[in-house]
């Protein structure tokens, strides 16, 4: 047995991957569903009634599915020029932090809402991407592993954010509770739905997925990432500049990831704290590969991965299965993703 690389693989082939690729992911976690003694059919009925059987399931899938549309946008960005950012945890604690400290300055509370909105989603934006310009340099500079180096700093930047919220931006009417100051009011994004958490950073996430498509797809930078992906050593042949385009790539990846945090806590919790994130930055990682690096699929696999997170607190509730069912199907997801990329590129010869 051998694996013979395809010339072209086919539009029909390329599109059904992915699809069996969820298909197959579905059918392990309903097995191991099976073996908690639950019935597979019931469960899964639950987990889609949790999502969208009513107005509540419905606004918090899409408000679960805001941050990680962003986060992977962000790993897919870089991982399309092979750049592998892992750091999108430790960005996104940054932009959220970045948007407590705005909070602090004076005259931003009295601002109008447009103005405040719009200074701290760059202040996080900002904040995320000068994470990530670290390791970028450092590759670029010395040679070092980004795959180590923004990994490590997410526990740097964690361990920072729990610094700033227990000393300079510790809420002193938070009665003990370690977290950071208040956003100001007029920085608040305005909610979609009365009574709901679900706020105007979907619009926000879903536009810049758009945007990202249309900077690949339609413009001269979005063909130097892609060459650059593609070979490296081609593309510096041909004239693109490689230093400058990881560059970019590096503020557009963070940017995105530390919006994801700013937009969290101006449109949910209001302030920093260090569980702000159930692994939203990782998340992105898998998000991305489901998609297929592509910016559009991202809303896709976004879509997906809260539908399961969402429904499974549901479905646990009233079958008494793990409700850690979620992170297993999505990690399952991601390995069977990987492996139906793989026989799209190859094909199994005797």
């Amino acid at each position: 047995m051998r694996f013979e690389r395809r010339e072209r693989p086919s539009a029909a082939l390329t599109l059904l991957a992915p699809l069996g690729a969820i298909a197959s992911a579905l059918a392990m976690a309903g097995a191991l569903i099976a073996l908690a003694g639950a019935n597979v059919a019931e469960a899964f009925g639950l987990i889609l009634q949790g999502a969208f059987g009513s107005r509540l399931g419905i606004t918090e899938t899409l408000t679960r599915a805001t941050p990680l549309i962003l986060t992977g946008l962000a790993a897919a960005v870089a991982f399309r020029a092979r750049l592998w950012n892992i750091g999108g945890e430790g960005q996104f604690y940054m932009g959220a932090l970045a948007v407590a400290a705005f909070g602090l300055v004076p005259g931003l509370a009295g601002a109008p809402a447009p103005v405040a909105v719009l200074v701290c989603l760059v202040a996080g934006a900002l904040a995320g991407m000068a994470l990530l310009l670290v390791p970028v340099v450092l590759k670029l500079r010395f040679g070092s592993d980004e795959v180590v180096t923004t990994l490590l700093l997410n526990f740097v930047a964690i361990l920072f954010v729990s610094m700033m919220i227990e000393g300079a931006l510790r809420d002193p009417l938070a009665f003990g509770w370690p977290q950071s100051v208040p956003v100001p009011d007029a920085a608040l994004l305005p909610q979609l739905v009365e009574r709901s958490r679900l706020h105007a950073g979907l619009l926000i996430a879903l536009a810049m997925a758009v945007a990202v498509w249309w900077v690949q797809e339609r413009t001269v930078f979005g063909m130097r990432t892609r060459a650059a992906g593609l070979n490296a050593r081609a593309a510096a042949f041909a004239g693109v500049p490689l230093g400058r385009t990881l560059v970019l790539v590096g503020c557009l990846s963070g940017g995105l990831a530390g919006l994801a945090g700013a937009i969290e806590v101006m449109g949910v919790k209001g302030y920093v704290t260090t569980d702000l994130s159930p692994n939203y930055g990782y998340s992105g990682i898998v998000i991305a590969m489901l998609a297929a690096l592509h910016p559009i699929g991202v809303i896709g696999a976004a879509l997906f991965s809260a539908v399961i997170f969402v429904g499974a607190d549901s479905m646990s509730r009233a079958l008494g299965v793990p409700s850690y069912i979620a992170d297993v199907t999505v990690a399952l997801s991601l390995l069977t993703m990987l492996v139906a990329l793989f026989l799209v590129q190859y094909r199994v010869r005797r």
